[in-house]
């Protein structure tokens, strides 16, 4: 890539973060506390909707800006080798790298976003002192693994079939999708990869909210999927697969869709 396309899709990925994430927070808010271990109703219920706003507000642009720079580079460099037959694989691959990097930026703010979620009676920058007094930095590395454990098979089911969708309606149409054509179709990878990687979600979050020192805390997301299994059984491993479809399927359309126009632009 040259360094004008990536300077626009690290400045795209970040615009599309932000939008994102600040549009659909309360979404989030509800499924964080639909997956939390003392039930729906004990995390807040639908009060303090926007508690933990402030830490993804801060770390939404560099998380999609560090995601799509990646992707969009890797991207690049395996499609010079790559067959068309080849090319979902360049973009699972692409994907892939782009979520392990930008996970170390997201995992932090997921941290502090997500206990301020479930204790809205505490301020961000509290929950944020108290974990570094408390765990140290690795408090808010806290779940990294069972993130990128959900985010690459996210990525594995959403780019591919996104890149696919678009080509796919390119080819009906006879040019390359516009923007909002590309945000549906982004809608719909959306809501598929989300309805699919639930469980692992669930398992994130559990891992996330758990109290240091508890089974949960070690990181193990096999132990915390078991532990769902057993206390909730399949209800449990799918709690919040509402809200978190609708929430990605918007989502995907506000995000990648004004990823693809920010970047139109920017070129």
């Amino acid at each position: 890539m040259e360094p004008r396309e990536s300077w626009a899709a690290l400045a795209a990925g970040g615009v599309a973060g932000v939008c994102v994430d600040l549009i659909l927070f309360p979404l989030d808010t509800v499924k964080t506390r639909l997956q939390s271990p003392q039930g729906f109703r004990k995390a807040g219920g639908f009060r303090g909707i926007y508690a933990g706003v402030p830490s993804t507000a801060i770390g939404s642009f560099p998380n999609a800006a560090a995601f799509f720079i990646t992707y969009e580079n890797v991207k690049s460099l395996l499609y010079r080798d790559s067959t068309t037959y080849l090319t979902p694989a360049a973009h699972m691959v692409a994907a892939s790298l782009g979520e392990v990097v930008a996970c170390l930026i997201r995992v932090p703010s997921e941290v502090v976003k997500q206990r301020a979620q479930v204790s809205p009676s505490s301020s961000t920058l509290r929950i944020l002192s108290h974990t570094l007094y408390h765990e140290g930095i690795q408090g808010l590395y806290r779940g990294y693994k069972s993130t990128v454990l959900r985010e690459i098979p996210f990525s594995l089911v959403q780019f591919p079939l996104w890149e696919s969708l678009k080509d796919l309606w390119s080819w009906k149409q006879g040019h390359v999708v516009d923007s909002w054509q590309s945000a549906v179709c982004g809608a719909f990878a959306g809501g598929f990869a989300a309805a699919v990687t639930t469980p692992l979600d669930v398992a994130k979050t559990r891992i996330m909210l758990a109290k240091a020192g508890s089974s949960n805390a070690s990181g193990n997301v096999l132990s915390a999927l078991g532990d769902v299994w057993r206390t909730q059984g399949l209800s449990g491993l799918f709690a919040g697969v509402v809200p978190r479809m609708a929430a990605i399927s918007l989502g995907g359309f506000i995000f990648l869709g004004t990823y693809e126009k920010t970047r139109q632009l920017l070129l």
